[in-house]
């Protein structure tokens, strides 16, 4: 079919409407994003919240997002860490790096580079992308991890090669591109 978020829109939220979780996640990111509607991000809390309540890891971790930058609601590190460790409890790897970043940068929680490589171990060992350019800076930096520019790299360029444009970056940084 053709691409039609008005379309999608709809369907969404007839599912939404009835209490399914994935479909309420999906309208809020179509708010979030302004995919078929209106950009709304009091939209997006509110279909976020209600999958979330539900247990649906993604949209805790959408929830989290909006905490964290302050989107349809005031923005909140300490809120956003209660909802990415919602959606870590179940194993989500984009929380367990949005957690991992939490830590590096003492957002929400007692900054602590250990913690943060935890997290990003554990989200990298599912293949997430950001997680592996986070590792690479851990490495690079000698945060929580010995300091090893061969290690970085060798993150640096899992995600790279997936097209993470921060990881090429680095890797021409540290002429290893």
């Amino acid at each position: 079919v053709t691409q039609n978020y008005a379309e999608a829109v709809k369907w969404h939220r007839k599912a939404a409407e009835q209490g399914h979780a994935q479909a309420q996640y999906n309208l809020g990111y179509c708010y979030q994003c302004g995919q078929g509607v209106t950009q709304s991000y009091a939209e997006a809390m509110k279909w976020y919240r209600k999958a979330a309540e539900q247990g649906y890891a993604p949209a805790q971790n959408n929830l989290g997002y909006c905490h964290y930058y302050g989107q349809g609601v005031p923005q909140s590190y300490a809120e956003a860490v209660k909802w990415y460790r919602k959606a870590v409890e179940q194993g989500y790897a984009p929380a367990q790096c949005n957690l991992g970043y939490c830590y590096e940068h003492g957002q929400g929680v007692t900054q602590s580079y250990a913690e943060a490589v935890k997290w990003y171990r554990k989200a990298v060992e599912q293949g997430q992308v950001d997680a592996q350019c986070n590792l690479g800076y851990c490495y690079e930096h000698g945060r929580g991890v010995p300091q090893s520019d061969a290690e970085a790299v060798k993150w640096y360029r899992k995600a790279a090669d997936q097209g993470h444009a921060r990881a090429k970056e680095a890797l021409i940084r540290l002429n290893a591109w």
